[in-house]
């Protein structure tokens, strides 16, 4: 058994702070606090330790606490983060010039005494007790270290920073004691290389690294003399020495690490005088910490990182300990962010309405069969002041999104379609679909207890031609308000409320969707992330991926890296390929002549839907590629804006549609982010038209209160419909009492093209009618606007 050693296991070095005790142990350490007597200080039996053995043994050394870098998924910076800015590096990483400025300035006997230097102390307390203050203190560099790692471990808790840092004796033999430890463990050269990436150099700057790149733009290593000396004269007192608020004050400060310098042999007087004469040589970096400095617009999606870090178990299970490693820092963040994608976004929404419009806009751009996040935008930046904020309107309220998400319209109802396909009924269900009734009852619920209309609440459509019956196909290309709500009271609540668990649609708040019939049709507030994800799983067959946004994460733990597990995406099927390609062919029927035609993509397949609420408070344009989802809304985040008659992006609109603002710029998005990628295409099925009768040429939208997405022409007029009706056409004819067509061609150049209405008439409407007519006079060019000739549109 080996032998203690004498003085209770304590080194020579540790019996002889023993030995010192309360007499020259606390004069030695009272010369760095403020004199002339004890008393004045208010030093108390308990501002001390009980005993010097009863410190603990060993000095708990967290980790440096550094920036950390989040990339794209190109590897291209977004943004860096960090609680304290710093970049820890090597001494061998550090310019010679700069450890013996630091040495000579702070401890030029660094390398000839042990933790304490007893030369030092003698010499500070004569000078202090002359002069009645502190005007010289002996705290060696590794004292300073000690303290340093008090303060780092404090953090930014105010309340352990000034326990940290208080002028007490107990503080000085504590540092003491753990000085002795460091030196006898760690050795003179890592000391000086811990010490020069711990202490704060002012200006947001934490270690040489990040002070070297903040004074001088360049890494420590290429310091010359003047700039090491600077920098080293900064440490004392970084407000007072900060050579970008008082450049003289710094120069002297600065000189006077020269002369010392030159005085214990590091350099020559002559090199030393020379240097004197160099002017600062400043080239400042500003500090560039958190989202709000991320590029490409990108700035939501870097603080949607940041609380998925904060919130997932995967980076520890409970959120202080997921917190401390993000305050720790040192992470790169490697995304799922496109720079292609989240460029054509911000372009996009920047296009289409402005920053100071009274409305804003958010659009997320999702992968089908990953889950991959690969944009993520809005018009308001983020920012504190007038037209900025910090909600990410793409997001729930627990990612930082707004309380409640937005209502959605009729971007729900592919939803209702999928319930009603996997329940068995086919794509060509049809339903009275009246212009108006009452909400049907009873329907049956998950509970067993059925939904009753006990407040005789009605659901019109968007406009009173709307008058069915109606097929699913043509329903939802115009989107029929009273066939969703017929079709849910049909199959019941259950199978509605199993596919949107299934797609893990829920409110921004977090919680379930209620068992309503009225949710049908889009009256609760969902995220655009939500939705885009959402309808992903249309676009992969069926197939629904949960969202990531982090591909990988490495950390830097002093010299060393690892990897951290992250987020992967869950897969699952939420519905049959065959669901998935109906709904497909549903939605691209909407693009191609439904209420969406101005979002549909010219160069590949294109599916979706459009939505708009009460009031005209939401508009929504939601739809996919095979390989890209995306969803935009429209609105104010207060829900306090009525979109009707009201400029947003400098164009001025009667009334504000899912097709005529979020269409668009969905459209303009996606073209962007699908340039070079495989256009891919749908597995379409085969729907028969049948005999729906099509009662005008409103496309009905809403969510029951009669403002629905009616119109997808940008310049609110009344379109080619009446008069391409009224022309008769290929199948429409006038029926028993006359009615208009469908206008599919409107009014083109001055003349006819395709006019003339298909499936015309009123409920017992005529036959087939005659051929398309060949008028025999002209119509003026511009007279009338339609799908044939430009952005008018059929209403």
């Amino acid at each position: 058994m080996p032998k203690k050693r004498s003085g209770g296991g304590l080194s020579p070095a540790q019996q002889a702070a023993k030995f010192l005790g309360v007499s020259v142990l606390a004069g030695a350490v009272l010369a760095g606090i403020a004199l002339p007597a004890v008393g004045a200080l208010g030093l108390a039996a308990k501002g001390s330790v009980e005993s010097f053995d009863e410190l603990p043994a060993n000095l708990k050394t967290p980790p440096l606490s550094q920036r950390t870098t989040i990339l794209d998924a190109e590897g291209d910076l977004i943004a860096t983060v960090y609680s304290r800015d710093r970049t820890v590096v090597g001494l061998k990483d550090i310019s010679p010039y700069m450890q013996k400025a630091i040495v000579a300035i702070e401890d030029s006997r660094f390398y000839q005494h042990g933790a304490v230097d007893l030369k030092g102390v003698l010499r500070a307390l004569n000078k202090n007790a002359r002069s009645g203050e502190v005007s010289e203190g002996a705290s060696t560099l590794t004292q300073q270290y000690v303290k340093n790692v008090f303060v780092e471990e404090a953090g930014d808790d105010p309340t352990k920073v000034a326990q940290a840092t208080q002028q007490t004796l107990g503080r000085k033999i504590r540092e003491l004691k753990y000085a002795i430890q460091v030196e006898e463990e760690l050795g003179k050269k890592k000391i000086l290389e811990n010490y020069l990436n711990i202490t704060f150099f002012g200006q947001q700057a934490y270690g040489v690294e990040a002070a070297s790149q903040r004074y001088f733009s360049k890494r420590a290593e290429d310091l010359n003399l003047q700039e090491a000396a600077l920098l080293a004269g900064i440490v004392q007192s970084p407000s007072r020495y900060d050579p970008v608020n008082d450049e003289a004050e710094a120069k002297k400060r600065r000189n006077i690490v020269l002369q010392r310098m030159a005085e214990v042999g590091d350099v020559s007087q002559a090199e030393a005088d020379q240097a004197k004469e160099a002017p600062l040589g400043l080239d400042i970096s500003r500090p560039k910490n958190g989202c709000i400095t991320a590029v490409k617009g990108a700035s939501f999606f870097c603080k949607y990182v940041e609380k998925v870090f904060l919130r997932d178990p995967v980076f520890g299970k409970s959120r202080e300990e997921r917190a401390k490693i993000w305050n720790q820092g040192g992470l790169t963040i490697r995304t799922t962010l496109d720079p292609q994608a989240q460029e054509s976004v911000q372009a996009s929404l920047k296009d289409h309405v402005d920053q100071s419009d009274s409305v804003a806009a958010a659009s997320t751009l999702v992968e089908p069969g990953t889950g991959k996040i690969v944009a993520m935008g809005q018009s308001k930046p983020y920012g504190y002041g007038k037209n900025e904020t910090e909600y990410n309107y793409s997001v729930d309220a627990a990612y930082g999104g707004s309380n409640f998400g937005f209502p959605t319209g009729s971007t729900f109802k592919p939803f209702v379609a999928a319930a009603a396909l996997e329940e068995g009924r086919p794509p060509t269900q049809e339903y009275s679909s009246p212009y108006e009734m009452p909400y049907p009852e009873p329907v049956q619920t998950c509970s067993g207890k059925p939904w009753m209309n006990s407040d005789d609440e009605t659901v019109p459509n968007e406009n009173r031609s709307e008058v069915g019956p109606y097929r699913l196909k043509k329903a939802m290309a115009l989107s029929v308000n009273t066939y969703f709500v017929q079709m849910v009271a049909d199959i019941g609540l259950c199978p509605l409320v199993e596919m949107t668990e299934a797609l893990h649609v829920v409110q921004g708040n977090g919680e379930k969707l209620p068992e309503v019939p009225a949710v049908s049709l889009g009256s609760k507030g969902i995220s655009p992330l939500t939705m885009a994800t959402a309808y992903a799983a249309f676009a992969a067959r069926g197939m629904y991926c949960t969202p990531v946004a982090i591909e990988s994460i490495t950390q830097k733990v002093g010299s060393q890296r690892k990897s951290l597990e992250v987020p992967k995406s869950t897969c699952s099927r939420a519905m049959s390929e065959k669901t998935a390609d109906t709904v497909n062919t549903l939605l691209q029927g909407v693009v191609d002549s439904g209420t969406g035609r101005q979002a549909g993509l010219t160069d590949r397949a294109s599916a979706g839907k459009t939505g708009t609420t009460d009031e005209r408070k939401n508009a929504w344009f939601v739809g996919y590629t095979p390989n890209l989802s995306g969803a935009v809304w429209v609105g104010s985040a207060t829900q306090q804006v009525k979109m009707v008659n009201i400029s947003v992006g400098g164009v001025y609109h009667a009334k504000v549609y899912g097709g005529s603002v979020p269409g668009p710029i969905w459209r303009d998005a996606m073209t962007g982010a699908l340039v070079g990628k495989d256009a891919g295409s749908f597995n379409l099925i085969d729907i028969p038209d049948g005999e729906d009768r099509d009662r005008g040429e409103d496309d009905g939208d809403g969510d029951g209160r009669g403002d629905g997405d009616n119109d997808d022409g940008s310049n609110d007029d009344d379109g080619g419909g009446f008069i391409g009706g009224l022309f008769g056409g290929a199948d429409g004819g006038v029926g028993g009492v006359g009615g208009v067509g469908d206008a599919n061609g409107g009014i083109g150049n001055g003349g006819v093209t395709n006019g003339g209405g298909t499936n015309g008439g009123v409920a017992n409407g005529g036959g087939t009618g005659g051929t398309e007519p060949d008028p025999g006079f002209t119509i003026p060019g511009g007279f009338v606007q339609g799908p044939g000739n430009g952005p008018g549109g059929r209403r």
